[in-house]
């Protein structure tokens, strides 16, 4: 049990992303705490944009943990598929089959004891703020259907603050600090590590 943290835009996720491909995807289980979005669907639209997204809260954590546990016994679980455009649960999932090794990444992967507990090797990804944040302004306009101010407008009211009181603070968990985001050195050390838990 492998888990990835950090902050918006600082390259966990394509560093939990490159050990499925050094590892292969039969070798791996990748769970993105963003599928684990809570399900607003009975809100309006214009109350779901207004909901902090960055703050643990927003987070089912009951489900991600008995998802966890369940690939952790051998079973495939059915992970949900966050629509990101509308802020809401999509009506579709994504089958993730139980391997030796699962990858749980996400911005609070570290926050939340329960899960952290479970965690045999605990990564934060470390990058700074202006450049998660170009990043962050790159995804969410180029593959989430968001407005450059919409972006910028959510970073200064919740996204910073999430960082700061949330994120920031879970590094202190780490077993590892990569810097730089997707840093070679530091992808080998980490996969070296990873191939001798497994």
């Amino acid at each position: 049990m492998v888990g990835v943290a950090g902050g918006t835009g600082s390259g966990k996720t394509t560093v939990a992303e490159r050990l499925v491909e050094l590892l292969g995807p039969q070798g791996l289980s990748l769970v993105k705490l963003d599928a684990y979005y809570r399900d607003r669907s009975a809100l309006p639209f214009d109350e779901r944009v207004l909901i902090d997204y960055d703050h643990p809260d927003a987070f089912d954590w009951a489900l991600l943990i008995r998802h966890v546990e369940d690939l952790c016994a051998g079973r495939t679980v059915q992970m949900p598929v966050y629509d990101f455009a509308e802020h809401v649960r999509a009506p579709v999932t994504v089958t993730v089959e139980a391997h030796r090794v699962i990858v749980v990444e996400g911005i609070l992967t570290l926050y939340e004891p329960g899960l952290r507990a479970m965690f045999d090797l605990k990564v934060f990804v470390d990058t700074d703020a202006d450049v998660r944040l170009i990043r962050r302004l790159q995804r969410d306009v180029a593959e989430r259907g968001r407005t450059v101010d919409s972006v910028i407008t959510q970073y200064l009211t919740t996204v910073r603050t999430g960082h700061l009181q949330f994120v920031e603070p879970s590094k202190r968990h780490a077993d590892v600090i990569v810097p730089h985001g997707l840093n070679e050195p530091a992808l080998d050390m980490l996969l070296a590590r990873v191939r001798e838990l497994a």
